[in-house]
């Protein structure tokens, strides 16, 4: 019988993807493990392998397609000695999402029965009531709808389910971001008695009104920008920031930059195999103070705390349309070359969106620079699981008081964000003391 090709979910978090390529075409064999087509997902463009042999009988998702649910069938293989016309125009049966199975899934095929309408019970004087949870109605829905729902700051009990007996699930929560599918607000007396719900923002519709008709163009949000401000506002939201900002002398470490540089072996080419950037030293640092101060090496969970061996760095990098972190992993182990060579790598891949999601998701800090762009001093958004990040803003010349003396240093200010959560203001100003040190003694990083 044909064979379903459905859409992959490529990490963890993935719900949508959109088609980029196929690189096969309708008719064509097809090999397992070969490469046939081209996913794009918020943050990168992956290869999908098949899993079987056969003939690419159907198409039936065209490439440009854009947000195909995981597990949506997006073309039909037809097997060995199969009739490729007949198992192309059989229609396929969509893939049961892993958010509709009931939580006692049977091996046979769900079969659709509508919602059951409660019973009136025969012996009982009034109806049964809602299961409770912790003194509250409980509310059936999905995992990934909850953690959705509390990302955007939306209250379950107001979002309408739609999947099996009620269920909310995650297109439900997206449907409500958009204020479709939302319950009333509940009364005063019900809100006291439950958690205090925020304020709403405004609607599109409200912001529009504020600008004059043909003087805008809306440019519809991708994928990545929505993840990045889900991200975001639930860092904000959610965890307690505190700031540190620190003036580093960072003399010593140009003048080694330059001298390391200067002697960095030659390819055939006689082209330098390594040009270490002040960020690679930034990294470097980093990764070295979090082991001197390793109760900085956390993530916050509600269970416990998360204490960290290695220190994997992530490093904010630019792309179209967003950002991404790719990290390093234990960077407090690599060489400044070695830092060096993966960032550059990580760069590239990230800008033409080749990058795989272990090497941008998880990571233990993070590191955003600016210095670049001219930038002497910003605050950054901790991106959880992470409980810090490094501000690094541009080194400058800026006039200093040594032994009585105004002399001219190079200067680099740097602001490390902390989840209070997880670390007090004592212990951060430990870790930011102990990166200024090395900062500025680069010799100690290789210590």
């Amino acid at each position: 019988m044909p064979i379903n090709i459905l859409m992959p979910a490529l990490s963890p978090t993935m719900e949508k993807g959109n088609l980029a390529r196929w690189l096969k075409k309708e008719g064509d064999q097809v090999k397992s493990g070969e490469v046939i087509a081209e996913i794009e997902t918020d943050k990168a463009t992956m290869e999908v392998e098949a899993v079987d042999e056969g003939t690419l009988a159907k198409i039936l998702v065209p490439e440009g397609t854009q947000d195909v649910p995981v597990n949506d069938v997006i073309a039909v293989l037809a097997g060995e000695g199969e009739d490729v016309k007949a198992a192309g125009s059989a229609p396929a049966a969509a893939a049961p999402k892993p958010e509709a199975k009931p939580a006692a899934a049977a091996a046979a095929a769900p079969v659709a029965t509508p919602a059951p309408k409660p019973a009136a019970a025969p012996a009982a004087p009034a109806p049964a009531a809602a299961p409770q949870l912790n003194g509250h109605a409980r509310i059936f829905s999905s995992p990934l709808a909850r953690r959705l729902a509390k990302d955007a700051g939306i209250d379950l009990a107001r979002i309408t389910g739609t999947g099996p007996h009620g269920r909310v699930v995650a297109r439900d929560v997206e449907e409500a971001k958009s204020g479709k599918g939302l319950k009333a607000a509940p009364s005063a007396a019900t809100a006291a008695a439950g958690a205090p719900a925020l304020a709403p923002s405004m609607s599109d519709k409200q912001i529009l009104a504020l600008f004059e008709p043909g003087s805008y163009e809306v440019i519809p949000h991708d994928g990545m920008r929505r993840t990045i401000a889900q991200r975001l506002t639930a860092s904000v939201q959610n965890v307690p920031h505190f700031y540190l900002t620190i003036d580093c002398d960072i003399g010593k470490l140009l003048a080694a930059r330059e001298e390391i540089n200067a002697a960095a072996p030659k390819d055939k080419e006689k082209k330098p195999l390594y040009k270490l950037s002040v960020n690679d030293f930034v990294i470097k640092a980093m990764a070295v103070a979090l082991q001197k101060i390793p109760n900085c090496n956390v993530s916050w969970t509600e269970g416990g705390m998360v204490k960290h061996k290695h220190s994997d760095v992530g490093v904010a990098v630019a792309m179209p349309g967003g950002l991404i972190t790719p990290i390093i992993r234990k960077a407090e182990t690599k060489t400044l070359s070695a830092i060096s060579g993966e960032m550059k790598d990580f760069a590239a891949r990230a800008r033409s969106r080749k990058l795989k999601p272990e090497e941008y998701q998880g990571g233990t800090t993070a590191v955003s620079n600016l210095g670049m762009y001219g930038i002497n001093h910003f605050t950054a958004v901790i991106n959880p699981p992470h409980a810090t990040i490094l501000a690094v803003g541009t080194s400058e010349e800026r006039p200093v008081v040594r032994n009585g003396k105004i002399e001219i240093a190079s200067m680099m200010s740097v602001t490390l964000s902390c989840d209070h959560r997880a670390i007090d203001g004592a212990l951060g100003a430990e870790l930011i003391g102990a990166f200024k040190q090395l900062i500025e003694n680069p010799v100690m990083m290789m210590v």
